[in-house]
């Protein structure tokens, strides 16, 4: 893995403010050689997937690491990635790959409704706890200028993510008070804890809207979509097989060995403090024995 990502490391304010905001901006995460790479390829996959029809709709295609070399790449971003690892800690991996290309809206036929939602679904109606866990966050690498509203930009309610409801207006058009868009220049990323409420928002101005999503998770959590990815292992190196899913075995998900999580072992080598590092700052490593209770057995 590149060295240079020891050096944008999540810092305790980075933890502090994604903690108590569910949203994190990574500015110039992408140099602009890199951003002009990625828009070719974003247009080469829209104008391949769209229709006449949706012309001026958001169009959002998923499954698309394996579209071009360039994606693959920024699977590990150096700016971006160890503030993933630096929240979910080491046993991740890329469950979900989506590019979305939002162009300028036709005022006359303008029938927007929000979609004020947390991400992955049933996982909000299934899981009985409060709040809801994160499992996992997204990352949005912006490609076009967003830095001003009315340009597509998500919308987020700060702090909401540690909200299970909330209270949006019923006419289908306003937005739940608090409610600000995310404003950000071309190269930037944004991380969001998926609990965050949020929602996509119209293109009012005259240039397309184009961002690439990335979603990481547990390696125990489902993928969300195909991730036709498993044909690219041969060529990559050890940790990017294990963020594309690649393991030993069905169990390693759950108690992984090293083979599972190279990224552990290159954490423990070159910042041991993140490799130790769980959800809540609890050290990782297991006591040589356990004292256990009467459901011990349970698995």
């Amino acid at each position: 893995m590149n060295p240079a990502c020891l050096l944008f490391r999540l810092t305790p304010e980075e933890r502090e403010f994604f903690e108590a905001s569910g949203y994190l901006i990574v500015e110039n995460a992408l140099d602009a050689a890199t951003n002009d790479r990625l828009l070719a390829v974003v247009d080469r996959v829209d104008a391949r997937e769209r229709t006449a029809e949706n012309r001026t709709k958001l169009l959002s295609v998923t499954n698309v690491v394996h579209e071009d070399p360039a994606l693959v790449n920024l699977i590990d971003c150096p700016t971006t990635f160890p503030k993933v690892w630096g929240i979910l800690g080491w046993n991740i991996y890329l469950y979900h790959s989506h590019i979305d290309v939002t162009p300028p809206a036709d005022e006359h036929a303008l029938t927007w409704r929000v979609a004020w939602h947390q991400d992955s679904m049933r996982v909000n109606d299934e899981l009985e706890t409060h709040p809801r866990p994160r499992l996992s966050l997204k990352i949005g690498f912006y490609l076009t200028d967003a830095s001003q509203p009315d340009r597509g930009n998500t919308l987020i309610v700060p702090g909401s993510h540690l909200q299970d409801d909330i209270d949006c207006p019923a006419d289908g058009v306003s937005n739940p008070s608090g409610a600000e868009p995310l404003c950000v220049k071309p190269g930037s990323a944004v991380i969001i804890d998926r609990r965050i409420w949020h929602s996509r928002s119209p293109n009012l101005w005259n240039q397309t809207r184009k961002v690439i999503w990335y979603g990481y998770s547990y390696r125990w959590l489902r993928p969300k979509d195909a991730m036709t990815v498993a044909h690219l292992y041969p060529q990559l190196d050890p940790i990017r097989r294990q963020i594309l899913g690649d393991g030993l075995s069905a169990n390693g998900v759950y108690d992984p060995v090293d083979g599972d999580v190279p990224l552990r072992t290159w954490l423990r080598e070159h910042c041991p403090e993140d490799a130790e590092r769980s959800l809540h700052g609890r050290s990782q490593s297991r006591p040589p024995a356990m004292v256990r209770g009467k459901n011990s057995g349970r698995q």
